[in-house]
């Protein structure tokens, strides 16, 4: 959840960014694709590419749970 919410909020401030800057290519339609596409990319990699937690370190002191 964590990862999402990073991902989309990378996203949402790079198409901030982008709409501040007012680039002469910059039009609105083009920055409503941008701004689809950036989602997309920030939703696919959260489901896919991060993860909210480490695997578990099976270390030398470690020891095992009791029952």
């Amino acid at each position: 959840m964590a990862g999402a919410m990073t991902a989309v909020g990378a996203a949402s401030g790079t198409r901030a960014y982008l709409a501040t800057r007012r680039f002469a290519w910059l039009t609105r339609k083009r920055l409503r694709v941008i701004t689809v596409c950036l989602a997309v990319a920030a939703l696919a990699v959260s489901a896919t590419g991060l993860s909210g937690s480490s695997p578990a370190h099976q270390g030398a002191g470690a020891v095992p749970a009791q029952r």
